[in-house]
């Protein structure tokens, strides 16, 4: 039996895609220790450094003083801390939403939340680019999903239309297809027509490998306009962009869930829905995410207090590290490389084959500087590529020297 997995891990041995776990630890400074070699660690998605904030570590003593080191139950349960609805209720008021739920982590937030959220008939488009998670909660939804070319609207329309109408013309073929493919279906008490059923458009709002991000006033124009639910996955953005540091959809109105996470940015863990009050029950209702796992820990929900009381206030990090980022990119593109459409903190270096992606990787690192390569099934082939993520904890004399190394490799290979 063991004969099948021996196989896939020497196929990924094979190709250059085989992964590994490496011990590592913080060394302050944006700086990570691995193996016992100090190295400038361009991998984190912690943009603002706050992980190592001071306040953070406080507040996390603080909530396990008052309530010990475990919620000890999901929260349906017993494990509804007092603390949640309260760090709900702040985190609302700043994303300018009706309401917010906190749930274990964001994977298993896109994952189930699309999967209760998403009815059956749903016509749901999601872009070229989103996330494994919210590939996963589209499969497990009972809805008739697509996705469009990445960033195209002119595209999602022309499927929209065209979907729609064959859910009309052909209801029957349609489900038989949907029990075919074992999409479950969902609690939902009416089961809406092909006419009348719910539209959703999926996206991230800055996209995790590129570092691009999503036209964020097209989609709600074109959601208002054409009655679109939206579902927006804001993990690499909050703390990082839009009003209060709280991610592209701050203080706009749709109707829909932004989604975010508290691992990246805000340097702590575990995840957030932002959304009606009317959605937010249903969720507390159909979510198995929050259902059955064991709410968040009371030392995560204080880092995650603090970080929110402390984010609102770093415009001055914000609009450094977005000057940083561009400095780097226009570096990078002076050299020829192709740095795809970022214009955020993510900063991809595409190379093409596995192989260039790991030379430039252990280049990097043998001369001081954690770069992942970035390797399929995790990007399509043959756009394998560094991933650079900046924080704002990074200095310019850290990123002159990355910029240094990368040519000096460049120059080599050529």
């Amino acid at each position: 039996m063991l004969d099948q997995y021996a196989q896939a891990l020497q196929d990924r041995v094979e190709n250059q895609t085989l992964r590994a776990l490496r011990s590592c630890a913080p060394a302050g400074n944006g700086e990570i220790e691995i193996n016992g070699k100090r190295l400038v660690n361009f991998s984190s998605n912690d943009y603002l450094g706050l992980s190592q904030h001071p306040a953070l570590a406080e507040r996390s003593i603080e909530f396990v003083k008052k309530y010990g080191t475990g919620s000890g139950a999901s929260r349906l349960l017993s494990g509804n801390l007092d603390a949640f609805e309260k760090i709900e209720k702040k985190l609302a008021d700043l994303k300018g939403a009706e309401a917010a739920l906190i749930l274990p982590s964001g994977f298993q937030a896109n994952s189930t939340v699309l999967a209760a959220a998403l009815a059956q008939n749903s016509i749901v488009a999601a872009d070229k680019y989103v996330h494994r998670s919210i590939i996963e909660g589209l499969q497990l939804s009972s809805s008739n999903w697509f996705r469009y070319k990445h960033n195209d609207l002119a595209d999602l329309e022309q499927q929209f239309e065209r979907r729609a109408q064959a859910l009309i013309e052909k209801p029957d073929e349609n489900k038989a297809k949907s029990k075919k493919k074992g999409r479950r279906i969902q609690n939902v008490s009416a089961k809406v027509s092909a006419e009348s059923a719910a539209k959703w458009i999926v996206t991230e709002s800055v996209f995790s490998m590129d570092g691009d991000t999503c036209k964020i006033d097209d989609l709600l124009f074109s959601a208002a306009m054409r009655g679109f639910a939206l579902f927006i996955d804001e993990a690499h953005a909050t703390g990082v962009t839009g009003e209060n540091g709280m991610g592209m959809t701050a203080g706009k109105e749709f109707s829909g869930i932004s989604m975010g996470t508290f691992g990246k940015a805000l340097g702590s863990f575990g995840a957030y829905i932002c959304c009606s009050k009317l959605m937010r029950e249903y969720l507390v209702n159909f979510c198995s995410g929050l259902i059955y796992s064991t709410a968040l820990p009371p030392a995560v929900l204080g880092a995650i207090d603090a970080a929110l009381d402390i984010v609102p206030e770093m415009d001055e990090e914000r609009l450094a590290l977005a000057a940083n980022a561009e400095y780097m990119r226009s570096s990078l593109k002076k050299m020829g490389f192709d740095t795809a459409g970022s214009t955020t903190q993510i900063i991809p270096i595409i190379l093409g084959t596995e192989e260039s992606a790991l030379n430039l990787c252990k280049y990097l690192e043998d001369n001081g500087f954690c770069v992942p390569a970035i390797r399929p099934p995790t990007v399509p082939s043959g756009s394998s590529r560094l991933r650079v993520s900046l924080s704002a904890v990074h200095t310019l004399d850290q990123i002159d020297q990355f910029l240094n190394l990368v040519r000096s490799w460049h120059e080599k290979k050529n």
